[in-house]
């Protein structure tokens, strides 16, 4: 449609440019004419610009036998100034007769802008490059008419990859459910030795929306727990406490570790709100994951910070500038010191002492 209109404009390269150059023209007829008129009296006329200089050039003729040299580039710039005069005659001339005052050439003129101007905001470029965007308009439409075999060979590839995504997509979720089963029973057989024994892990798979499916298939992945015999399943952040949840995420690391690219994982408390045994189960699935993966683990439980088979003391002082923190590593004396601080506070014992010697030992 909007290639037919254009059609029908037929709009010319500067077209807006030199119409309005012509309605200038038309609108000031009367006073180009005067002056034109004026200037041609002025050449023309008895004491015109051309009588004029043809008297000058008879007065130097007279005495060009006589002056030699002297005159000689007068009479040049005289004959000069006649050939010009008369070329201005001669313009003067074909403009006064190409000069019309025609109203009804003005309203077509004015119905001719109305239409190119139109176009142009409809558009949205300027009247003068309607005939560049005419141009491309037709070249694309050529260009995809003589291209229609090549649109149903793409169509044909289309609907193919479409049928290879939806193939490669049910594998991919069929490879997914076999895959949450082996990690729940995985994770289940982690549980008890966390404390969790009464827990109960879920990785639920479940069919996306047409409008959701994307590069990574179909299925939205969902861990869900119970802790409480009797409790339903739910997002596993909606029902387990935070020590839950870390001694969760703990499991998932254990299990995972084994297939898992060479990492450093970095355990920010995992063991809080835990003590006594489970921090032991912690400390003992932490160490088996460092036997793996390097584990960085931050605590405050000395059950889980007897695992570790280096030790580090991060401390903080007070600087004119501010609070500063350090990091030192400990040696065997200064591990059993620290282990027994945490134990027994800050007034360490031979008790504190010996118990933090068998947790290391153990």
């Amino acid at each position: 449609m909007e290639r037919r209109q254009l059609d029908h404009l037929a709009p010319e390269a500067g077209e807006e440019s030199k119409l309005m150059e012509e309605r200038d023209v038309l609108a000031n007829v009367t006073r180009i004419a005067d002056a034109l008129s004026q200037a041609d009296h002025l050449i023309n006329g008895d004491a015109g610009a051309l009588s004029q200089i043809a008297q000058s050039s008879r007065q130097i003729g007279r005495i060009s036998d006589v002056a030699g040299s002297l005159t000689k580039d007068i009479e040049a710039a005289l004959e000069r100034a006649e050939v010009e005069i008369s070329e201005v005659e001669r313009a003067l001339a074909s403009a006064q007769a190409n000069l019309e005052g025609d109203p009804g050439r003005m309203i077509a003129l004015d119905d001719r802008l109305h239409e190119l101007r139109q176009q142009a905001r409809k558009h949205e470029v300027e009247a003068d490059d309607l005939m560049a965007l005419h141009d491309d308009l037709r070249q694309r439409l050529a260009a995809i008419e003589d291209k229609a075999g090549d649109l149903g060979k793409l169509a044909k590839a289309r609907d193919e990859a479409a049928a290879n995504y939806h193939a490669a997509r049910e594998a991919i979720s069929q490879s997914r459910q076999s895959a949450a089963g082996k990690l729940d029973a995985l994770i289940m057989a982690e549980l008890p030795p966390l404390k969790l024994e009464q827990a109960r892990f879920m990785t639920k798979v479940t069919p996306l929306s047409d409008a959701q499916i994307g590069p990574r298939g179909g299925d939205a992945i969902r861990f869900e727990a119970s802790t409480n015999p009797g409790m339903a399943e739910a997002a596993i952040d909606q029902i387990a406490s935070g020590g839950e949840l870390a001694r969760f995420l703990l499991a998932l690391k254990v299990v995972l570790s084994d297939s898992e690219a060479p990492a450093t994982l970095i355990f920010d408390e995992v063991d809080a709100g835990v003590g006594g045994a489970v921090a032991s189960a912690v400390g003992s699935r932490l160490a088996r994951l460092g036997e793996q993966t390097q584990s960085i683990v931050i605590t405050h439980s000395p059950q889980v910070a007897a695992r570790g088979k280096h030790h580090y003391r991060i401390s903080k002082s007070v600087a004119e500038n501010g609070a500063i923190s350090t990091t030192a590593m400990l040696d065997e004396d200064e591990r059993v010191e620290e282990l027994s601080r945490m134990l027994a506070g800050e007034k360490i014992t031979d008790e504190a002492k010996a118990a933090a010697r068998r947790l290391l030992e153990g």
